[in-house]
Formats: structure tokens, sequence, C-alpha cells
């Protein structure tokens, strides 16, 4: 299984608990597959960083290996016309679509209007723990 995990889900799995740091476990664990763009790349590290100076934690920078490391690169497709309401998440549905990865995860209001794309389900973290899970 393929998921692209939003930049809240993935960066709220790493500092707080709950359903999206059960997401961060999962794959950890091998449960599926990561897929990452170099914009959704940047964009882990820049927020991150950012977060860091508020919350330091030693094992960011380990984690941003991992994901180097293990994560599926793709060079997403562009979408001549916003998909999403907020054309700056854009970019998870357009790595989505390129890896035909079967979930997005995430708990942005405007990526979960959109509920799927080109067989990919836009999914928030505790309904996707659950259906990973049965």
């Amino acid at each position: 299984m393929k998921v692209v995990v939003d930049t809240n889900v993935f960066v709220s799995g790493i500092f707080w608990k709950g359903p999206p740091s059960k997401v961060l476990s999962a794959w950890q664990k091998g449960q599926f597959k990561l897929v990452v763009s170099p914009p959704i790349l940047e964009e882990y590290r820049r927020i991150l960083n950012d977060l860091s100076h508020v919350h330091p934690n030693p094992i960011l920078g380990p984690i941003m290996d991992l994901v180097s490391l293990n994560a599926e690169m793709v060079n997403p497709v562009r979408f001549v016309k916003a998909v999403c309401a907020d054309h700056d998440d854009d970019k998870f549905l357009e790595a989505a679509i390129v890896a035909r990865a079967n979930y997005v995860v995430s708990g942005d209001k405007a990526l979960l209007a959109v509920k799927s794309i080109k067989g990919s389900t836009i999914i928030k973290p505790s309904g996707f723990w659950r259906r990973s899970n049965e």
C-alpha cells in the first residue's frame, strides 16, 4: 500500500500522541510505503526546522534521514488548474497521482473536501488507522 502523508499529519505524529503518531508508527513498521516528492520533502524539512526552535527534538535529523532513505520519491505532475481550495496542498494530490497511492492522509479541511483523486482516497489519520487495522 502506498500513502502520501500531509505535512500536518507528519509533524503532529512526531511531536504529539494520537492518530498521526499511529500513522507514522505503522509506516516505521513497514505497513505501508510512504510517498514523497521534492516539494513535500522540502515542506516537511521547513516546518520541522521551524518547530524545532520551539520544541527541541534530537530525533528530527534521523527522522528526515529515514524519510529520505525509505520513502518512495516521485516527481509529481503539475496541475494546470488548482484542484484543492488551498492550491499549496495540490502537491500532495500531484504526488499521489504519479505514485498511484492508495491514500492521502490529512487533517486539512481543503484536502479532505476533495475526497478522492484518480484512485487515491483522501482520509483523516483516525480513519486511515481504523482501515489499516481491520
